[in-house]
């Protein structure tokens, strides 16, 4: 199932693709798509729902994030050898974690907002995996019994913020507007093989990224049981799991982004992202 969020920010409706395209209301069955209702057993009660007789929302409406309300937004840095290379980095033995504010999510085709002394405003594209119940001390093999399913994000990233000033990632990974998510929350069910999927990053028209999941370090298994050792995931959690090469920080010169531009990313089967560059 692709499941989205339509309507005016702070008022969205949930609802579903049916096999028709078009948008159905599911907010009969479920109020909102939040750690409430993320879970294996609302997924199937809507799999088995007869989603041609729900109301139809308009596809013209404003798309909001996919999930609202996650309790945790966890990301993994340098997942894939080709981009830790050109930023310089050695290859991780081990997933580099860190957080991103979950007040920094953002619809998919929302604004993107740069503030006065921003300098080294950076793109990636990232694949998301959503956590569909209690996750703790788990294996590898058990990984996929606890994932629910997966999303597109741009784990947009203030590189001055991240990198040179004191601390942790987080500072350059949190603001608001820098955790765009969806158009589409799918359930895995829907994806042949989340390790071998397409995914691409467009600036104002131009090839930034080009990548596939099939060249990360960690995959989405060994994430998950990795996560899991050091702190519990709950159903409605969100991993955004590291990004290919071409980002703005490793090109040389670097590239960053500035008020007027656009990015368009995609992964195969999870849908598209639009969002401008706008100043604060």
């Amino acid at each position: 199932m692709k499941l989205l969020r339509v309507g005016n920010k702070g008022n969205e409706k949930p609802g579903v693709l049916d096999k028709d395209g078009k948008i159905r209301d599911i907010s009969s069955h479920v109020k909102d798509l939040n750690p409430d209702h993320l879970n294996f057993e609302t997924i199937s009660k809507l799999q088995s729902a007869d989603l041609s007789s729900l109301p139809e929302l308009s596809a013209s409406d404003r798309i909001g994030s996919c999930i609202t309300k996650p309790g945790k937004f966890v990301a993994i840095g340098l997942n894939y050898s080709d981009h830790a290379a050109e930023t310089g980095a050695e290859v991780p033995s081990e997933p580099i974690t860190f957080m991103k504010a979950t007040s920094s999510i953002n619809g998919p085709n929302d604004d993107i907002e740069i503030v006065s002394g921003s300098k080294k405003l950076d793109w990636e594209v990232e694949l998301g995996i959503v956590i569909g119940k209690e996750t703790k001390h788990i294996s590898e093999s058990q990984a996929q019994d606890h994932i629910l399913g997966y999303c597109l994000v741009n784990d947009v990233s203030e590189r001055e913020w991240q990198i040179e000033k004191m601390g942790q990632w987080v500072k350059g990974k949190s603001h608001d507007t820098y955790g765009p998510i969806g158009p589409y929350f799918v359930t895995k069910d829907e994806i042949a093989d989340v390790n071998n999927l397409k995914m691409s990053l467009d600036v104002n028209g131009k090839r930034m990224q080009t990548g596939n999941t099939s060249t990360m370090i960690f995959n989405v298994d060994v994430i998950v049981s990795y996560l899991s050792k050091y702190m519990s995931l709950q159903a409605g959690d969100i991993i955004t799991t590291g990004t290919p090469p071409g980002v703005g920080m490793g090109m040389k010169p670097q590239q960053f982004l500035k008020a007027g531009d656009t990015m368009k990313l995609s992964i195969e089967n999870l849908g598209e992202q639009n969002s401008k560059v706008v100043a604060l």
